[in-house]
């Protein structure tokens, strides 16, 4: 049972967190060129990978949960659960602001033409790249 949690944990971080990085990356370019169908599909994949990314979470929880002895009170698995709620939290803004962007470059007004949703997008996204890669430091590194 351990090793199909592990599996599920891995393969649903490598599915779902890879995807996700690459989507909110690559926001700002599709608001800078005002390509709004890109930015739809980028906000409806985000959306997506999103939701996904949560079993990355339920499957190292129960993970930890099966494996006992106090794993889960571990001080690099109470950061990296801290972490990814704070990354779950950053995927919320994004996609408030994927949103935003796509009704600001879908109106007539050429007054609005979403700049501060994609420096807040670029900024929140390249955090949340760096959150990922010290999570993986902290699953691989402290034992």
């Amino acid at each position: 049972m351990p090793s199909l949690l592990l599996w599920l944990h891995i393969g649903f971080a490598i599915f779902t967190i890879g995807p996700v990085t690459a989507a909110t990356m690559s926001a700002p370019r599709a608001i800078r060129t005002k390509n709004v169908p890109a930015l739809q599909f980028i906000q409806r994949l985000t959306r997506i990978y999103s939701l996904g990314s949560l079993g990355v979470f339920v499957f190292g929880l129960v993970l930890g949960i099966v494996l006992g002895g106090g794993v889960l009170g571990r001080w690099y698995m109470t950061a990296s659960m801290t972490l990814f709620i704070v990354a779950a939290v950053m995927l919320v803004i994004i996609d408030r602001d994927l949103r935003t962007a796509v009704q600001a470059l879908s109106s007539e007004s050429a007054d609005d033409d979403a700049k501060v949703q994609n420096g807040r997008i670029a900024a929140i996204s390249g955090l949340l790249s760096v959150i990922w890669l010290v999570i993986l430091f902290l699953m691989v590194v402290p034992e």
